[in-house]
C-alpha cells in the first residue's frame, strides 16, 4: 500500500510539474516573446534607419506603413469578433425555434383535447334534447351544416369534427356539423375521411433545417442517386427561385431533358408525390380541370386535378400539380380563372366557384360552394414546341416563371441522399431571409432601367409591375441558392422581355437587335448577360 501511495505521488506531482510547464511555455514562449518581437522590430527599424539614411519620406513611409498594419491587425480581430458574435446569435435563434416548436406542439395537443372535450359536450346536450345523432330527429328546431374543424389554418392538424349534428334552441348559435346524407363530391368526401383525425402537422428533424444552398445540393444528390436523374445545381437554383416568384412555373424544350421528370422528381424529394395530370386536346373550358355538376344525376364529376387541389388544403408540406404538355390546349382557356385569382393580393380571396349553391353533404372544405387555392400548392406546366402545340400567350408567361431545357444531364456520381421532411411555410420562410438579406441591388435595378427605356423606345416593348415583382423575388432567392445576381436577371430578362420579341416582323429588325446586344454589353459589361446575348443571336437566326 505504501508503495502505491508513493507512486501515486509522484504521478500527481509529475502532471502538476507538466501543467506549470505549460503554462511557463506560453507565458515565455507566446506573450514574453510577442512583446520582445515589439522591441526587436523597433531596434531593427532604428538599425536600418542609421544604415540606409533614411530621409524625410522615408519616416513618412514608415509612419504609413505602420498604420496600415495596425489597422489590419485591428480589422482581423473586429472580423474575428462578429464571427464569434453571429455564431452565438445563430445558436440562440436555433434554440429558440426549436423551443417555439416544442410549444406549438403542445398547443395543438391542448386543442385536440379541447376539441374533444367540447364533441362530448354536444353528445350530451343531444341526448338530453331527445335528439337522435343520426336522423336528426326532434321537436326542437334544428340545423345541420358543416361539422367543426380546428381554428388553426385551413390544414386542419387535427382533422375534421365528426360529431353529431347541431342544434339550435334558444339563444343557441347553429354549431357547424359532419355531412348529412349522401354527397355529390364522391372524391372529396374520400379525401375527407382519409384526413380525418389525422396529424398533418411535419416534424422536422434536425438534418432537414438546411440553407437554400444545401437544399439544392440535396436535391440534386436525391434525384441522381435514388431516380437516376441529373440536373445542374443552376437548373435547381432557377426552379426554386421561380416557386418564390410565382404559383406557376413553365418548364419548356425538347423531349427526352427531363422536363416532368423534374417536378415528378421534387414531388418525391419532399415526400409528398406530385399529381401528375395529362392535358387533353379537347380541353375547352374550366369544367375539363375541376369538373362540372351532373344536372340529371345531381352529381359533381370530379377530376384528378380538383382532388389534389382539395387534398392540398389539409396538408402542410409542399404540393406540385404537373399539368404535362399544358400547351396541348389552350392554357387561357381552360387555367383561365386561376390565373386570374392568383394576380389577388390577398391569399384568401383565392377561392374557385364549384357548385352554386351549398348542401350539408356537401366536403368539409367546399365553403359555400367554393374551394380555396392553399398557399402550400404549385402548378407546373411542361411544354413542348411543335406543330401539334398552341403558342403559349404573354398574359401567361407573364404570371408564370419559364425555365428552359435545352439539354439532357450529364451522369455523376452522387452520395445516397434520402428525401427531406420540409413544411410549406419554412421553404416560404427561407424565400422570405432571402428577400430581406439579398435584396437586389439599387445600381443593377437603375441599370435594368436603362435597358428597359432603350426598349421602349427602339421596339415599342414594355413589362408592367408584375414582371419587376417577380424580379424582385427571383433574384435574391436565386443569389440565395448560390447564384449571382446578374446571371439572375439576365434569365428573367431573356425568358419575360426577350420572348416577347418574337410576335415582331424580325427581318427588319436585325440592326436593331444587333445594336441591343451592343447596348446590353455597354450596360452590364463584356461577358454579362451571355443567356439573353445568345436568346438574341437565335432571333436573328430565325429570320
Amino acid at each position: 500500500m505504501k508503495e502505491f501511495s508513493a507512486f501515486y505521488v509522484d504521478l500527481f506531482e509529475a502532471i502538476g510539474n507538466d501543467i506549470v510547464f505549460f503554462f511557463k511555455t506560453i507565458w515565455n514562449d507566446i506573450i514574453v516573446r510577442f512583446f520582445q518581437n515589439i522591441i526587436d522590430y523597433w531596434n531593427l527599424m532604428i538599425e536600418d534607419s542609421v544604415l540606409y539614411e533614411f530621409n524625410l519620406l522615408s519616416w513618412i513611409m514608415v509612419v504609413v506603413a505602420g498604420l496600415l498594419n495596425l489597422t489590419l491587425v485591428i480589422f482581423l480581430v473586429l472580423r474575428i469578433y462578429i464571427w464569434i458574435k453571429k455564431y452565438f446569435s445563430f445558436r440562440k435563434v436555433e434554440i429558440e425555434k426549436n423551443e417555439l416548436i416544442e410549444e406549438i406542439a403542445d398547443l395543438n395537443e391542448k386543442v385536440i383535447d379541447l376539441i374533444d372535450e367540447k364533441n362530448q359536450i354536444l353528445a350530451m346536450k343531444v341526448s338530453q334534447l331527445g335528439i337522435n345523432p343520426k336522423t336528426g330527429e326532434t321537436g326542437e328546431e334544428y340545423t345541420t351544416s358543416r361539422s367543426l374543424q380546428p381554428a388553426y389554418g385551413t390544414a386542419g392538424m387535427s382533422g375534421p369534427f365528426t360529431g353529431p349534428v347541431s342544434i339550435k334552441s334558444g339563444n343557441d348559435s347553429p354549431q357547424p356539423t359532419a355531412p348529412v346524407g349522401p354527397s355529390r363530391f364522391v372524391k372529396l368526401i374520400a379525401v375527407d375521411k382519409e384526413y380525418a383525425g389525422k396529424d398533418t402537422h411535419i416534424y422536422m428533424e434536425d438534418n432537414d433545417y438546411v440553407s437554400l444552398p444545401e437544399l439544392v445540393t440535396r436535391f440534386v444528390n436525391f434525384a441522381a442517386s435514388q431516380l437516376k436523374l441529373y440536373y445542374t445545381p443552376r437548373i435547381v437554383s432557377y426552379f426554386f427561385a421561380g416557386m418564390a416568384a410565382s404559383k406557376i412555373i413553365i418548364l419548356e424544350g425538347i423531349s427526352g431533358t427531363g422536363k416532368t421528370s423534374l417536378p415528378y422528381a421534387m414531388g418525391k424529394f419532399f415526400d409528398n408525390p406530385a399529381a401528375m395530370i395529362s392535358v387533353q386536346p379537347a380541353w375547352r373550358d374550366r369544367a375539363e380541370i375541376l369538373g362540372y355538376l351532373n344536372e340529371f344525376t345531381k352529381r359533381f364529376n370530379e377530376t384528378d386535378f380538383l382532388k389534389a387541389l382539395y387534398e392540398a388544403i389539409y396538408r402542410k408540406d409542399v404540393n406540385i400539380i404537373v399539368l404535362d404538355e399544358l400547351n396541348l390546349a389552350r392554357i387561357e382557356y381552360y387555367f383561365a380563372e386561376f390565373l386570374s385569382i392568383m394576380e389577388m393580393p390577398d391569399p384568401n380571396e383565392w377561392k374557385i366557384d364549384l357548385v352554386p349553391d351549398s348542401k350539408p353533404s356537401d366536403p368539409l372544405k367546399v365553403i359555400n360552394g367554393k374551394i380555396t387555392v392553399p398557399l402550400n400548392v404549385w402548378f407546373v406546366g411542361t411544354a413542348n414546341k411543335d406543330d401539334s402545340t398552341f403558342t403559349i400567350t404573354d398574359k401567361v408567361y407573364d404570371r408564370a416563371i419559364s425555365l428552359e431545357f435545352d439539354s439532357k444531364g450529364e451522369y455523376f456520381q452522387a452520395p445516397e441522399t434520402k428525401p427531406i421532411h420540409m413544411s410549406s411555410a419554412y421553404l416560404q420562410e427561407m424565400f422570405d431571409e432571402a428577400f430581406y438579406k439579398f435584396p437586389i441591388s439599387q445600381e443593377t435595378l437603375n441599370n435594368f432601367k436603362i435597358l428597359d427605356k432603350y426598349i421602349q423606345v427602339h421596339f415599342r416593348i414594355a413589362f408592367g409591375n408584375r414582371i419587376m415583382t417577380q424580379v424582385h423575388k427571383f433574384v435574391p432567392v436565386y443569389v440565395a441558392c448560390g447564384g449571382t445576381e446578374l446571371d439572375a436577371l439576365d434569365y428573367i430578362f431573356a425568358y419575360k422581355v426577350l420572348r416577347k420579341f418574337e410576335s415582331l416582323n424580325l427581318a427588319f429588325l436585325q440592326n436593331e437587335l444587333t445594336e441591343l446586344i451592343n447596348q446590353i454589353k455597354k450596360i452590364f459589361g463584356k461577358n454579362a448577360f451571355e443567356e439573353s446575348v445568345n436568346f438574341i443571336k437565335n432571333l436573328q437566326k430565325l429570320v
